[in-house]
């Protein structure tokens, strides 16, 4: 069930939030982006943005998970969600993840379809904005590097705010400067 949808013909913001614990993680990252940004289907100048890179510890995944890296950008899109959804889904099986796959468990790549732009609701496989964006931090300190007011529709805040009502574990440790 789609409930708002901007005009596809539009460009939209899409938010894309990068994990990894396997292999080299920073590697799994870097590619990851370069790829995304290879998607943008913009013909004209895209504005992107990226966070830096953060180490944090397993979140609802086995202690041995070992620690993730992860990372927020945001590109330009002129399709719908589906479509970016499954060009996610296509580079994580790239980056050597198998589908279907135990959910929570390690993985050389994780892409999470986080936003796009005004869209609200069910598209297929996914739902729109991501439905625990704001339960974690994870996300919401990459996403705070370039986008701190972006208002979270389930909340009813922005992200600054949001962050500021989840405990501070685990913690989100910067690591590297960002990933463009």
């Amino acid at each position: 069930m789609k409930i708002s949808s901007p005009n596809s013909s539009s460009s939209c913001r899409a938010g894309i939030a990068l994990g990894s614990n396997q292999g080299n993680s920073l590697l799994h990252l870097r590619e990851a982006t370069a790829a995304i940004l290879s998607l943008s289907s913009s013909s004209q100048p895209v504005a992107v943005h990226s966070s830096s890179v953060y180490r944090t510890a397993p979140v609802d995944c086995s202690l041995d998970s070992g620690y993730f890296l992860n990372a927020v950008v945001e590109i330009e899109w002129n399709s719908g969600p589906e479509a970016l959804w499954a060009e996610l889904q296509r580079l994580e099986i790239l980056a050597g993840r198998e589908l279907p796959h135990p959910r929570h468990a390690p993985r050389p790549l994780d892409l999470d379809l986080l936003y796009l732009s005004s869209h609200q609701g069910v598209f297929g496989p996914i739902v729109l904005p991501h439905p625990r964006i704001g339960s974690r931090r994870f996300v919401l300190v990459p996403l705070s590097d370039f986008a701190p007011r972006l208002f979270l529709f389930r909340e009813k805040r922005t992200v600054q705010e949001q962050l500021l009502l989840l405990p501070t574990s685990p913690s989100v440790e910067r690591i590297e400067q960002t990933l463009l």
